[in-house]
Parts: C-alpha cells; structure tokens; sequence
C-alpha cells in the first residue's frame, strides 16, 4: 500500500505540475501578445491566440450549452474529481493500522497475531535501548506484507546511528521473527529531546 500511495503521488504532483506550467504558460505568452512580438511559431491546439483571446467564445458558450449532454457531463465531470481529490486527502491522512497479522505456524496453519500486541512489544523494546527517551510504532500494509512507522525521541546526547542500528537489529529484528517474516520495511522518524544549554568552566 505504501509504495503503491507513493508512486500514485509522484504521478499526480507529477501531472498537475504539468497541466498548472503548460496553464501559466499559455496565458504568459497571451496576455503579453508574445506570439507576435517574437514571432513565435505555437501549435494548433494552443488555446490563447492573443491579449483579447478567450478559452471559449460567446458563440461556442451558447452552442455547447444548447447541447442536452453539456451539462450533465460538466457536473460527472466536476463529481469525478471531487470523489478523486476526496480519496487522495484520505489516503494522505489515514493509513489503516493492522490489527492483526498472519503467522506461518510452520505445521501448515496459519496463526493470527495482534497487530496492536506486537506494536507495543516493539515500543517497549525500543525504549529500553539506550538513548531512546520515548517512541512511537504503528503497523500498516498488509495482514501478509507488514510495514512499520517508528518514531523515535532521543536523548540529548545520544548517537542517531547506533539508535537505528540497535533497533534495527534487535527490536526490529524480533518484531520479523515473531510475524514470521523476513522482510519488514520500516520508516523511522527521529527527533531529539529539547535541552537547556550546560554551563561549562
């Protein structure tokens, strides 16, 4: 799931980015009359031709809006892409937590693990490393294919790699081996804990 909301957000900052530059385009080379000031050779679809150019004329409006299908395609239209932008924002502000996973038992049955039991036992293991003031796990992706958000708080004087590692390799490590899985992709987010400045001398 994440990767998949990735790749969906890179392709739409992608093609808005397009169509808002190939938009203000358009409307730059219009309203300054650059076509004829420069010469410049535009293609055919090109919407705006010159400074008293408009996207659709008088004549167009009243034709098109004659036509019995304009208006209940423009309002589909305009419902589409409201329902799209509605899901994009869900999907941006709420990624489900598991709340469970599949466990190979090894004796060809499938075992079911707390999603929010094995979160804390994470949580727990990772603040007793050293260094770690606090942190924060929440389980996402797949009952099958977990993924891992850990958040960690650090203390002022502790060592961000030798935190990730020994998450990594202990926490972490344990969480693959109680899933049952041998891969588990994890995102970390590290902050330190606020201090006042020491006095020295």
């Amino acid at each position: 799931m994440g990767a998949v909301l990735k790749a969906v957000n890179r392709v739409l900052v992608g093609v808005a980015g397009l169509v808002l530059a190939g938009g203000g385009a358009s409307v730059l080379v219009a309203s300054l009359d650059l076509r004829r000031r420069w010469g410049l050779s535009l293609p055919s679809f090109w919407p705006f031709d010159g400074p008293r150019d408009v996207l659709l004329s008088r004549a167009a409006q009243v034709r098109w809006r004659g036509e019995g299908w304009w208006w209940p395609a423009v309002i589909a239209a305009l419902a589409v892409v409201v329902l799209l932008a509605l899901w994009w924002l869900l999907a941006q502000v709420r990624r489900r937590r598991l709340r469970e996973l599949v466990v190979d038992s090894g004796d060809g049955e499938e075992a079911v693990l707390r999603g929010r039991a094995l979160e804390e036992a994470v949580c727990a293991e990772a603040e007793a490393l050293e260094g770690v003031e606090r942190a924060l796990v929440a389980l996402l992706g797949r009952r099958t294919a977990p993924e891992a958000r850990v958040g960690l708080t650090l203390a002022p004087h502790a060592s961000p790699a030798v935190a990730l590692e020994r998450l990594d390799g202990e926490a972490l490590e344990h969480a693959r081996v109680s899933a049952g899985v041998g891969r588990l992709p994890v995102e970390v987010r590290l902050r330190a804990v606020r201090h006042r400045a020491e006095r020295v001398g």
